[in-house]
């Protein structure tokens, strides 16, 4: 047998570089073909402690066979992926309702039997997976044919993707927050308090919570809206017990049938129940020279107003 020289050694080892190479690289995503969609489906690591996006792509329109194809997608991991499912496998799924924009999940008994940070994980997995259906905004849980409770047992409502900043990435860095909110009566004259629990990332500012949480809309039904849906919040400032909120020109476009006092004292009597929280200052694109509901000057420092809350005793 002849032996190969030099050259031809080299020659093979450069083929041998160059098949690694092309068997090594991994082409991105192929596109969507016409008329597929693409979720992305949260998992959990390994280690449990943190979330695991995996694209999920169907050709699937129609929104309960979407929310079914989600569930059991996230309920099953693909076989190359090194995760795990967010949902314990002693949790039985026992289907959902669908209500206008809220989607209600049903799980059995054993959903509350979860270790604390597993379920907030969970919890996360379930409504950024989901919320990113068409029409669905708001996932609510029951276990066992009750609503999930948080702390305090206290009833943990609707949920939605802007809960879970940035997506869990440390359940250590997110807490569990109690607010009390203040919403309208019937006749939009007077406040009224609810109490709410909410998970959120502990660098996030409370006082933005409080306002997101106004604008998404009370839970009781005895209670009406103080904040137009389509409230944008700009920015969050906090200096020497005042709390700066600027929201852009859609705070003006209030036509909730609530006297004119009611959205401002909402938001300064809800931001009042915050530790330390004495005074707050509202300006529209930075501006503090504007009437709100052409009757309300926003050029002064609001502070709570017990006159307002109903059921209160001077």
């Amino acid at each position: 047998m002849k032996r190969c020289g030099i050259k031809c050694v080299f020659l093979a080892v450069l083929l041998l570089t160059g098949m690694l190479g092309l068997t090594g690289c991994k082409a991105g995503p192929l596109p969507l073909q016409e008329g597929e969609q693409a979720f992305q489906v949260y998992y959990l690591n390994s280690a449990m402690t943190r979330l695991v996006p995996q694209q999920y792509r169907t050709m699937t329109t129609d929104t309960d066979q979407l929310i079914d194809e989600l569930m059991q997608s996230l309920m099953h991991v693909p076989a190359d992926l090194d995760s795990q499912t967010a949902l314990s496998d002693k949790v039985a799924y026992q289907g959902f309702k669908r209500m206008d924009n809220v989607l209600y999940l049903f799980f059995d008994m054993n959903y509350t039997s979860m270790q604390a940070e597993r379920e907030i994980l969970c919890r996360a997995a379930l409504v950024k997976t989901l919320t990113q259906i068409p029409g669905v905004e708001y996932i609510s849980i029951y276990s066992g044919e009750q609503p999930l409770l948080g702390t305090n047992d206290a009833p943990v409502g609707m949920m939605a993707a802007g809960d879970f900043v940035d997506s869990i990435s440390d359940v250590n860095a997110y807490e569990t927050t109690e607010l009390t909110l203040y919403f309208a009566d019937d006749a939009g004259e007077k406040l009224y308090p609810e109490k709410r629990m909410v998970i959120h990332n502990i660098n996030t500012s409370v006082e933005k919570l409080v306002v997101e949480e106004l604008i998404r809309g009370p839970e009781q039904q005895l209670l009406k809206p103080t904040l137009e849906p389509g409230t944008k919040l700009l920015n969050v400032s906090v200096n020497e017990n005042v709390c700066y909120l600027n929201f852009d020109a859609s705070f003006l476009n209030n036509s909730l049938e609530v006297r004119d006092y009611i959205p401002i004292y909402s938001i300064v009597n809800s931001i009042s129940e915050l530790s330390g929280m004495n005074r707050v200052q509202i300006s529209v694109n930075g501006d503090k020279e504007v009437l709100f509901r052409e009757s309300i000057s926003l050029n002064t420092m609001f502070e709570r107003n017990l006159d307002y809350i109903g059921g209160m005793e001077h």
